[in-house]
């Protein structure tokens, strides 16, 4: 038995599994360790501040065609390499600080994205006049939430992730397509997108809890 496999069992009347603690997750978060913290102590949290919404905002720009686990294992070392994602520091690297990122070994080396963060930090600052990059995503937030009870039911953009894309990028943000920034309104809490019958459904505070299942022992 693989020693990084959490066990569980998949209720028959959703797509949840049940750990070994009894509860819900979806099968993304069930299997791994650090997924499953992920998912059991982040993912779905609000998120309002400058700083944590840029480095989400990067971290999902540079998880694109990646899986978002290897993102994580990542995530110190991209933490280390763009200064704890402090938008002031990171919209003043030049060439020599995109050289040196090219060569870290410990983040995803893609220059495009790693020049699209550094630029991504520019307009993170001259968000802050208008009220800053937390009340613009916020500002997206839409009147319903969706109530999956399957992942096939978890949409994958929507009107609100659209229109925030479209404005990112009026803003003078880069690899910020609408798909991208659902996963980003997922992550930051703006939706609840846990499947009904997860033990996060509603925990963010931001969206009332919905009628959960009733789920049969």
């Amino acid at each position: 038995m693989d020693e990084t496999r959490v066990p569980e069992e998949t209720h028959p009347d959703t797509e949840v599994a049940i750990g070994d603690d009894g509860l819900g997750r979806p099968r993304w978060a069930s299997r791994d360790p650090l997924l499953r913290e992920y998912y059991d102590t982040e993912w779905g949290m609000p998120v309002r501040d400058e700083r944590g919404l840029f480095e989400r905002l990067s971290l999902e720009a540079f998880q694109s065609g990646l899986s978002w686990a290897t993102i994580l294992r990542k995530r110190p070392a991209f933490r280390a390499a763009f200064d704890d994602f402090d938008p002031d520091a990171v919209a003043g690297y030049g060439p020599a600080q995109v050289e040196r990122l090219m060569g870290d070994p410990g983040i995803v080396r893609n220059r495009r994205k790693i020049e699209a963060t550094i630029g991504n930090a520019g307009a993170t600052i001259r968000l802050r006049p208008q009220g800053g990059l937390p009340d613009l995503v916020w500002s997206f937030q839409p009147t319903q939430t969706p109530a999956p009870i399957t992942q096939a039911e978890v949409p994958s953009s929507s009107a609100e992730s659209i229109a925030l894309a479209r404005e990112l990028k009026r803003r003078g943000f880069a690899f910020v397509g609408p798909t991208t920034i659902f996963a980003l309104m997922e992550a930051v809490g703006v939706v609840d997108t846990h499947l009904l019958g997860s033990h996060r459904r509603g925990s963010s505070g931001v969206w009332a809890r919905r009628a959960r299942l009733d789920l049969r022992p």
